[in-house]
């Protein structure tokens, strides 16, 4: 099956509207009217950025900005959430290969071919690459990543911490030889703040492999 991902008619609008939210207060509801009479970007190529924020998880679906969006515009934060906004967006091209952002020109044309099911000389796939490398200009994914792994690793020894046998339990396991004990844990997780599902997934692959062992 063909995989869709989000494009502009004019990909140059990516990045003048990226700066311009970094500049811009943060409104209650990201409009029509805010994208022209705030940000200064009107005309039928800027109506398609609204469609494409909230594919990236900068909008909610009734055009109030996301945690990802007010994170974007924090100096310290906006290279994290720009990595995470693109993996958001184009999560397929992420899960099909995870060192997307790296990959030479021919080698993700080749992958959005394999994707998309668009022929190479297609309009659309040129669109889609265009608006690819425009959100990649303002990410850190190296910081991304290491602030992924970081927040995984937290949650795994918080967990561990949280499941943690009393003393008598384990006195009482190794004095009961040859009587069988059932234990059942409730494990509490306080699930970071973010779009990315890369995090849930290894946050969940690190609780298979090291708490819920036999």
């Amino acid at each position: 099956m063909s995989v869709s991902f989000p494009y502009v008619a004019a990909p140059g609008n990516i990045k003048r509207v990226l700066t311009k939210i970094q500049e811009a207060a943060t409104p209650s509801r990201f409009t029509q009217d805010f994208l022209e009479t705030k940000l200064g970007l009107s005309g039928g190529g800027a109506r398609a950025l609204i469609p494409l924020l909230k594919r990236i998880g900068f909008l909610a679906s009734d055009g109030a900005p996301t945690d990802l969006y007010k994170r974007f515009r924090n100096p310290t934060q906006s290279g994290v959430a720009a990595a995470e906004a693109l993996k958001t967006g184009y999560k397929s091209l992420f899960e099909a290969n995870e060192y997307a952002h790296e990959l030479s020109d021919p080698k993700l044309k080749g992958l959005f071919v394999q994707l998309t099911g668009e022929p190479e000389s297609s309009r659309v796939l040129t669109l889609i690459i265009s608006a690819f490398k425009a959100l990649k200009e303002f990410g850190n994914f190296e910081e991304q990543l290491h602030q992924e792994s970081e927040t995984v690793e937290s949650i795994q020894q918080e967990s561990i911490k949280q499941i943690t046998l009393p003393e008598e339990v384990h006195s009482h396991r190794r004095s009961s030889s040859g009587v069988g004990l059932n234990l059942s844990y409730t494990i509490n997780l306080n699930l970071p703040a973010t779009s990315d599902i890369a995090v849930f997934d290894a946050i969940f692959k690190s609780l298979k492999a090291n708490l819920l062992k036999e």
